[in-house]
């Protein structure tokens, strides 16, 4: 009995869960040292809270400015979190076991396959080692490209630091910025060298590093799977097209397009279609958007990245997946293809399950918002939930004005987010199995 307990406590599910909140916890308590604000006083609990949730969850929703209120070293901790967060914790596990020479076991390979959500064990060490060489690799590349971009601007010390926070924090989807007085990117929204280079970092860590994986191994495979090439089309098609709506929905807003160049509109209108992908950053004042815009923004945000990368969101593959079987639905047939390969009904039930459970969580969350911050609009509120939920980090600015109830239930939003609902749902329901006989089918009509 005992080992069935100390089974049942320590499956997958249950340690990602209990692994991601112990960093949150930890990061809570650095942030409040007095070394890590300017003011020597350190946060105040519940917002410590809030930005160790924020930063390991990749999120970017900040209840005080990172760039003003914290020190280098609690910044550098935010930044840590990030990474971890990003990554994940198994991720960085394998790192150390690695560094060690250390052999990894099949009980740890089994978390990494949970953690980075493979479909197979297969092999699950070598990805392991090759995101940690993408990720040292693109990291570096961007903070290079910042760098030397900033020091344009600034010193070349405080460059080369701003272009390593930012270069990690926007690949790995987290949206900090210490530009300071919550500006994020507003400064460069005309910069191509700026606007480029984020929006790789942000797509290139929203990919997913299966994708990324097999686009590197493509010239000796000569194949990409079915999973990659439903990950690049839908990547493609959403950041194409919410960049052409973008571009029409805002051209003649005075506070957003209207005002820059044409090049500037049509970089504006890339960032703004890449930053829903669970990033964060912005170069436009997000307020002064039109409703609509605001609207496409939830909707961009909903959706999210890919699966098995640093983003959020009910992931790209998810939303594609419901569209071919309702496609398939309105053709009158039976199975959902992708490039002449059926999908199972298990995957199709399994996508279903995580976009009612991502609506029922915003839904429950905005509802109870409008209750703790009465008064405020409700599609500010509904836009600052799904953020939460997608780990985005786009904020229209009332996460800073929140209830200390409204906090806490964004800070639940958040981690439910990044761990994923249905991964909470099985670390705290008993132990699953097979059923030992099924009932008799039942007609019910629908439409």
């Amino acid at each position: 009995m005992n080992m069935q307990r100390k089974k049942y406590f320590l499956d997958p599910p249950k340690i990602l869960v209990l692994g991601f909140a112990g960093i949150i916890l930890l990061g809570t308590l650095f942030l409040t040292f007095p070394v890590s604000t300017v003011d020597g006083k350190g946060l105040h609990f519940l917002n410590a809270l809030f930005t160790a949730t924020s930063a390991t969850c990749v999120t970017g929703l900040v209840v005080v400015d990172t760039g003003t209120t914290f020190t280098h070293f609690g910044q550098i901790v935010i930044l840590s979190l990030i990474q971890i967060g990003g990554l994940g914790f198994m991720t960085f596990a394998t790192l150390f076991a690695f560094l060690l020479g250390k052999r990894i076991s099949l009980k740890e390979r089994i978390l990494l396959q949970e953690s980075l959500n493979n479909l197979s064990m297969e092999g699950i060490v070598r990805l392991a080692r090759r995101i940690l060489i993408f990720t040292a690799v693109i990291e570096a590349a961007g903070a290079l490209l910042l760098s030397i971009r900033f020091s344009f601007d600034m010193p070349i010390g405080k460059a080369i630091y701003f272009g390593v926070f930012h270069s990690i924090s926007m690949f790995n989807n987290a949206g900090f910025d210490i530009m300071g007085h919550f500006t994020s990117l507003t400064a460069y929204v005309e910069d191509p060298i700026v606007t480029l280079t984020v929006s790789a970092l942000i797509i290139l860590g929203g990919i997913g590093f299966i994708v990324m994986n097999e686009v590197v191994e493509y010239k000796q495979t000569k194949r990409l799977s079915l999973h990659t090439k439903v990950v690049l089309m839908s990547t493609f098609l959403l950041l194409v097209g919410g960049a052409l709506c973008f571009f029409l929905l805002e051209f003649y807003n005075p506070k957003t397009l209207k005002p820059l160049s044409f090049s500037g509109k049509i970089l504006a209108s890339i960032f703004q279609s890449v930053t829903p992908r669970t990033a964060g950053a912005n170069t436009l004042s997000l307020p002064d958007m039109t409703q609509s815009s605001t609207f496409l923004t939830i909707f961009l945000m909903f959706v999210g990245a890919s699966p098995g990368s640093t983003g959020g969101g009910i992931k790209t593959t998810t939303f594609s997946t419901l569209l071919g079987a309702v496609w398939s639905q309105i053709r009158g047939k039976e199975d959902v293809i992708f490039y002449r390969q059926r999908i199972d009904y298990e995957t199709i039930y399994k996508a279903l399950t995580v976009t009612l459970c991502g609506l029922f969580l915003v839904m429950v969350i905005t509802m109870l918002l409008t209750i703790t911050e009465h008064g405020r609009d409700f599609l500010m509120i509904l836009y600052e939930v799904t953020s939460a939920f997608a780990t985005v980090g786009l904020s229209m600015g009332l996460t800073p004005e929140l209830s200390h109830l409204g906090k806490a239930l964004i800070i639940f939003t958040m981690f439910a987010g990044r761990v994923g609902p249905l991964t909470i749902f099985y670390a705290v329901s008993i132990k699953r199995s097979p059923d030992a006989f099924r009932y008799p089918k039942g007609k019910i009509m629908i439409g």
